[in-house]
């Protein structure tokens, strides 16, 4: 039997109220028009009149295909009630999170067309869009591009993984069809289209989280890129500088710490750090349960050595610095 938990009738204290007392515990979802039910860790939806509760109790047997799995209530109820006055301002960033696991629910060719399409509105240098974006839907490609980014399970799981590539080729055929000669196999190139490439992923992952899909920014895509260019057949003067997995949400992980402004905002110039500074900025980020716990069962010291010893290590970084050069180069950048 699912119980009626709350009724719509003003969304913004109703989301409120979720995201105060039960954000990350109760997986929920709000539709334009019925109720919504909640038990345990499922919702269920009822195609009644909107806003109008006659019964405080249903039976799930009559109501099996409307079991759905997580999806944000705060989110989508804001989306709808801003959707409705045509207002467009972006709710999500502050309650963002990366999104490893993923419902069975494709993600539609329209939604994720409409969602490319608008990211082209994003910031570019000279308007020249130089970035492409390569999507893989089938298991083959997926499994693929997987050891590129260590086996991560999201990558083969995901419904959908872009490569968001830097790419000044696409522009230097043109430039050569209209009688121009480029002159973009440089590094100054390079950094340009990736941060193009880079501005339209970030973009691109706001939308996509606005629409209620899950995404997980993987930044392996620059450690064997090489692995990730012959998968995907990326020709001269295109280079992979990120990886999107996209799905509908399966899980709610809690949010990750973030440092305050007054650890990376400088007023006039920049101001460097003392061992104060250090201790204050990221007091909380150490005192976190989860990081000491990182230290005590790597047993290490401090939160820092977890970085420098275990996750990004000097030799590792030098040893990846020399396959990214490597590969600079067979892309014709260098």
């Amino acid at each position: 039997m699912y119980k009626i938990v709350a009724k719509l009738e003003r969304l913004d204290e109703t989301a409120k109220h979720f995201l105060e007392n039960f954000s990350g515990q109760i997986r929920f979802k709000v539709f334009q028009n019925g109720k919504l039910c909640i038990y345990k860790r499922f919702a269920v939806f009822l195609k009644l009149k909107y806003c109008k509760i006659k019964k405080s109790t249903i039976f799930a047997s009559s109501f099996e295909s409307a079991v759905i799995p997580y999806f944000s209530y705060m989110e989508t109820a804001l989306r709808q009630k801003r959707n409705k006055n045509n207002i467009h301002t972006m709710k999500t960033i502050n309650t963002r999170r990366s999104i490893r696991k993923y419902a069975g629910k494709e993600v539609s060719e329209e939604l994720l067309n409409r969602l490319l399409s608008e990211t082209s509105r994003t910031q570019t240098m000279g308007n020249l869009q130089l970035y492409s974006v390569v999507v893989t839907r089938s298991e083959e490609g997926k499994r693929q591009l997987a050891p590129a980014h260590f086996n991560q399970p999201m990558v083969t799981e995901a419904p959908v993984v872009l490569t968001i590539c830097a790419d000044f080729h696409r522009t230097s055929v043109w430039c050569r069809h209209r009688k121009a000669e480029p002159g973009y196999d440089n590094m100054l190139s390079f950094v340009n289209a990736s941060i193009d490439a880079l501005l339209f992923t970030q973009t691109f992952c706001n939308l996509a989280e606005e629409e209620g899909l899950g995404c997980c920014y993987l930044g392996t895509t620059v450690y064997m890129p090489q692995m990730i260019i012959e998968a995907l057949h990326l020709p001269s003067l295109v280079m992979p500088v990120a990886t999107i997995t996209l799905g509908w949400p399966a899980e709610c992980p809690p949010l990750t710490d973030r440092l305050g402004t007054d650890a990376f905002v400088h007023k006039e110039h920049y101001h460097d750090y003392s061992a104060e500074d250090i201790d204050r900025l990221y007091a909380y980020k150490e005192s976190l349960e989860e990081n000491r716990h990182f230290c005590e069962i790597n047993q290490k010291e401090t939160l820092a050595q977890i970085f420098t010893d275990i996750r990004y290590t000097k030799k590792d970084n030098e040893s990846m610095s020399a396959g990214l050069m490597e590969t600079l180069k067979k892309q014709g950048f260098l």
